[in-house]
C-alpha cells in the first residue's frame, strides 16, 4: 500500500508561482499519509540518540517551546546488577586470600615449634629456662594432685556419713514405732530413739561441715588451680614459640648476608621480637599468678583445716554445743530437712 501511495505522490504536479512558493495544495488524504511516512522512514533511518532525545508536549508540528530535552529530566537510575556482583565477588575474594594468609602463618608456626620440640626433645636445640619459675610450677602440680586426693577422700568420706546419718535416722524412727507398740519394753526403746535422733541431728550438723569444707576445696583445686595452670599453659606454648622463632633468626644470621637473606632476617628479627614480648608478658602473668595463688590458699586452708578440726571434734566428743557454734563460727548454713529431695514440680 506504501508502495502505491508513493508512487502516485510522484505523478503528482505541484504548482509553484512567480515568487517560486508552492501555491495552496488542495486537501489531499493521500498527500497527508506520504508525508507522514516519508518522517517516519527518516526516523528510523537516522536513529534517536537518547541523549538528545526530545518530548513534544502537545501535537505535532506545534510551538518549539514544548520541546522537553530528555538530559534535563533527572530520575532514580537502576544500576546494573553486574556492579553489585562483582562488589561482592571482590568482598568473597578478600575474604578467602584472608583465610588463605591465616592458614599459611599458621602453617609456618606449627612446623617451626614441631621442629624446635623434636630439638629439644633428641638434646639438639636450646631452650629457654626460668629456673625459678620452673620450680613453682612444679609445686603448683604437685600441690594440685594432693589436694584433688584431699578432695577424693573428703568427697567419699561425705557420702559414707551421709548414708550413716541416714541409717540412724530409720533406726530411730523405728524404735520410736517400737516404742509404742512394745509396752513392756517403751522405756528401752524410747531411750534408744532418742539417742539415734540427737546422734542424726548432731550428724546433720557434721556433716553440713564436712560438705562446706568439699566445696571450698573444690573451687580451690578445679577453679582456682586450674586458671593458673591454664596460663601456665599458654607461658609454655608460648615459650615454644620464641625458642622455635629464636633458632630459626640464628640460623638466619650464620648464613650469607646478600640482600634477600637480609630481607628474610629482618622479618625474622621482626616474628622474634612479636614473639618475645608475648613470652615475657604471659611469664610475668604467671608470675604474679602464683604468688596471689599461694596467698589465696594458705588463706583458705587454714580456716577449712580450722573448721574441719573443730566440727569433728565437737561431734566425736557428743559436745553440741560446740558444735553448734563452731557452725555459727564459720558461717556454716545447714540444709532443711528434706531439702534435697525434688519439688512435686519438678517430679512432673
Amino acid at each position: 500500500m506504501a508502495d502505491s501511495i508513493m508512487s502516485k505522490a510522484a505523478t503528482m504536479e505541484i504548482p509553484i508561482n512567480s515568487n517560486g512558493d508552492t501555491g495552496s495544495l488542495p486537501e489531499d488524504d493521500s498527500l497527508e499519509q506520504v508525508s507522514h511516512i516519508c518522517d517516519l522512514q527518516q526516523v528510523m533511518v537516522s536513529g534517536p540518540n537518547l541523549n538528545e532525545t526530545s518530548i513534544v508536549s502537545g501535537g505535532y508540528g506545534g510551538p518549539a517551546g514544548g520541546i522537553i530535552p530528555t538530559s534535563s529530566i533527572k530520575g532514580p537510575m537502576h544500576h546494573s546488577p553486574s556492579n553489585s556482583g562483582l562488589a561482592s565477588e571482590e568482598v568473597s575474594r578478600g575474604v578467602a586470600v584472608e583465610k588463605l594468609d591465616s592458614v599459611k602463618k599458621w602453617g609456618i608456626n606449627t612446623y617451626k615449634c614441631t621442629k624446635q620440640m623434636f630439638s629439644e626433645r633428641f638434646g639438639r636445640g636450646s631452650r629457654t629456662v626460668d629456673l625459678e619459675l620452673e620450680a613453682q610450677i612444679e609445686v603448683l602440680r604437685e600441690t594440685k594432685y594432693k589436694y584433688e586426693n584431699i578432695l577424693r577422700l573428703a568427697t567419699a568420706l561425705t557420702s559414707h556419713f551421709h548414708n550413716m546419718v541416714q541409717t540412724q535416722q530409720a533406726l530411730g524412727d523405728t524404735f520410736a514405732d517400737l516404742s509404742q507398740k512394745s509396752p513392756e519394753l517403751q522405756d528401752e526403746f524410747g531411750y534408744n530413739a532418742e539417742t539415734q535422733k540427737l546422734l542424726c541431728k548432731n550428724g546433720e550438723a557434721l556433716l553440713g561441715a564436712i560438705n562446706f569444707f568439699v566445696s571450698s576445696i573444690n573451687t580451690l583445686v578445679n577453679k582456682t588451680m586450674e586458671d593458673t595452670l591454664m596460663t601456665i599453659k599458654l607461658y609454655e606454648n608460648a615459650r615454644l614459640e620464641f625458642d622455635a622463632y629464636r633458632s630459626d633468626l640464628e640460623e638466619l644470621s650464620l648464613g650469607p648476608r646478600d640482600a634477600a637473606a637480609m630481607v628474610r632476617i629482618e622479618m625474622a628479627q621482626h616474628e622474634y621480637q612479636i614473639h618475645r614480648d608475648k613470652y615475657e608478658r604471659l611469664r610475668s602473668d604467671v608470675t604474679i599468678k602464683l604468688k596471689f595463688l599461694e596467698e589465696n590458699k594458705v588463706k583458705v586452708m587454714h580456716k577449712q583445716l580450722l573448721l574441719f578440726h573443730n566440727a569433728i571434734s565437737a561431734y566425736f566428743a557428743g559436745n553440741q554445743q560446740q558444735l553448734e557454734q563452731t557452725l555459727i563460727q564459720f558461717n556454716v548454713k545447714l540444709k532443711p530437712p528434706g531439702s534435697d529431695k525434688p519439688s512435686w514440680l519438678e517430679e512432673q
